[in-house]
């Protein structure tokens, strides 16, 4: 999530009682796995979206074990 100004070992500020809304960087878990993204809502289609031109974004589908944990509010750079 470099393109969002998140590095590795920041540390993320989590707000569970968020709404995660369009374009909001959230933490998600699918299938099972930790993830770091930001959400795209086309319709009723929602993309889990990376901010690396290297990974594809998720397209969330019928079946698939989803939840979103909560929505980034602070990222917090170690010096």
């Amino acid at each position: 999530m470099q393109g969002a100004g998140i590095m590795p070992d920041d540390i993320l500020i989590v707000d569970r009682a968020l709404e995660a809304t369009n374009n909001r960087i959230v933490i998600a878990i699918v299938d099972g796995e930790l993830t770091v993204k930001r959400l795209k809502i086309k319709g009723k289609k929602y993309y889990l979206v990376p901010e690396n031109d290297e990974f594809e974004p998720i397209l969330i589908q019928e079946g698939m074990d989803f939840i979103i944990w909560g929505v980034v509010t602070y990222v917090i750079h170690k010096v």
